[in-house]
């Protein structure tokens, strides 16, 4: 009799376990690369083509102020798959690697039962922190493998989280594609229409097309699957400071939970969605994280989950051998900017080593015109062209947010203040190196020795 009572008692639990594996939803990302924000009809472009965006926005929640907090491919990233802003993570520049003692969701996913997989852009690394169930590569370094992808979301026999992470918009643009300068949009912070941009358009086209053969796939599969379309940053604010580059879009379907066409005006940082994954997925969401989990929010919650949005800038590493860091905080109205090597202050970095100090100046002055503080009515002013940090009756906005920056810096070990304005050692072209990124005189040339750099973890 008992040993029947055993049979019947494993029985239950197997058939238990198997039915909450089955009750676990399926998550899917898509994230395209170097879009801004307003390049989408659901933001304001009626003329660039996201009908495949809008389709997920129609079915689903938008929301109107998500943002990264470094517009940098790798650093965005990472912080998407550690939910730590980049400082802590250590992904702070770009191709920087995190720390390798640093957790990403791969761990927690598969930890209670789930696949994780990538197709597309990584960019994210080392590769013992992002441990992939499996990889997806491109087709010609560029476009996704469909078919492959088609067959995964129709086959997983496990709950499964699958980030398709695009090439598309991002740079070489297609030269002869179907955009004329008269099909372009001009957005509100330009002052003229770049030739680039039917190259431009022509790359969104792509990206929107896969995109939509995805959807398609999941729609005939279940209603059980949160769909999360996020672009990693801005293309107009690359490198920088400003909302053009931190802003990002925001848009998640899952029919089972989300009701259709919801619109959110909550601050949301790109560090809260993964444990918003875990928390829906039932893990426990790590006490460490940076980000907070907006469940309840995907449940048409008005609850609150940032008061704030920190941002950070490096202006240096691949790009740029300019040293001028920044850091940004704003709430639900104002945003304040410090830049640590404005030119009003920067000969307050100087050191006794003269090889840095050359390049401490050298970013003063490639920025002559930014100040050393900027504040903007971001709901009065949202391109950031009207900087209100000198006049008197802001003085209290401008000094509680400078006091909730200057604090979430320590607490995030910030290297940068007044006064200390380090040099990162880069992982391809060093500052004081000629290349194809770098334009420096000869004589400056290779005269930064390794122990002027900042030490890093890599």
């Amino acid at each position: 009799m008992k040993f029947h009572f055993y049979i019947i008692l494993l029985l239950f639990i197997s058939c238990k376990q198997i039915s909450d594996q089955n009750d676990k939803p399926n998550f899917i990302f898509y994230i395209s690369d170097d879009q801004d924000y307003l390049d989408y009809k659901i933001y304001g472009n009626n003329l660039i083509e996201s009908s495949a965006v809008s389709k997920i926005a129609e079915e689903g929640i938008t929301f109107n102020n998500a943002y990264t907090s470094q517009a940098i491919c790798s650093p965005s990233r990472s912080q998407l798959l550690t939910g730590l802003n980049p400082i802590k993570n250590g992904s702070y520049a770009n191709h920087l690697p995190v720390k390798s003692s640093v957790f990403s969701i791969t761990k927690y996913l598969k930890e209670i039962g789930y696949d994780v997989y990538l197709a597309g852009k990584s960019h994210v690394k080392p590769n013992t922190v992002f441990n992939w169930t499996h990889y997806f590569p491109l087709k010609n370094r560029r476009y996704f493998q469909i078919n492959k992808l088609k067959d995964q979301i129709r086959n997983s026999k496990k709950p499964y989280c699958l980030f398709i992470a695009s090439t598309f918009p991002h740079e070489p643009y297609i030269d002869n594609g179907d955009y004329t300068l008269d099909d372009i949009f001009k957005l509100p912070f330009e002052d003229s229409i770049k030739n680039t941009k039917t190259g431009y358009y022509s790359n969104v086209k792509i990206d929107n097309d896969q995109l939509n053969e995805i959807i398609n796939t999941v729609d005939s599969v279940d209603d059980n699957t949160a769909f999360f379309y996020i672009a990693d940053h801005g293309i107009s604010g690359k490198w920088g400071i400003k909302e053009n580059g931190l802003r990002i879009p925001l848009i998640i379907r899952w029919p089972k939970v989300i009701k259709p066409n919801i619109k959110s005006d909550a601050l949301i940082n790109i560090v809260d969605i993964m444990p918003t994954v875990l928390d829906i997925a039932g893990a426990k969401i790590p006490q460490d994280l940076d980000g907070r989990s907006f469940f309840k929010i995907l449940k048409n919650n008005k609850e609150i989950i940032n008061d704030y949005i920190f941002g950070i800038s490096t202006k240096q590493n691949v790009r740029n051998p300019m040293v001028f860091p920044s850091r940004s905080v704003r709430n639900n109205q104002y945003k304040l900017i410090i830049n640590f090597n404005s030119i009003e202050v920067y000969k307050n970095n100087l050191t006794n080593n003269n090889s840095k100090n050359i390049f401490i100046e050298r970013g003063a002055l490639s920025h002559p015109s930014i100040p050393y503080m900027e504040l903007y009515d971001l709901i009065n002013d949202p391109h950031e062209k009207k900087n209100l940090v000198n006049q008197y009756k802001y003085n209290e906005v401008k000094e509680k947010l400078e006091y909730v920056l200057r604090e979430w810096m320590k607490k995030q070990n910030d290297f940068v203040s007044d006064g200390n304005i380090p040099l990162i050692k880069p992982t391809r072209h060093p500052l004081d190196k000629i290349s194809l990124w770098n334009d420096i005189s000869k004589n400056l040339e290779n005269i930064i020795q390794d122990k002027d750099y900042m030490y890093s973890h890599y």
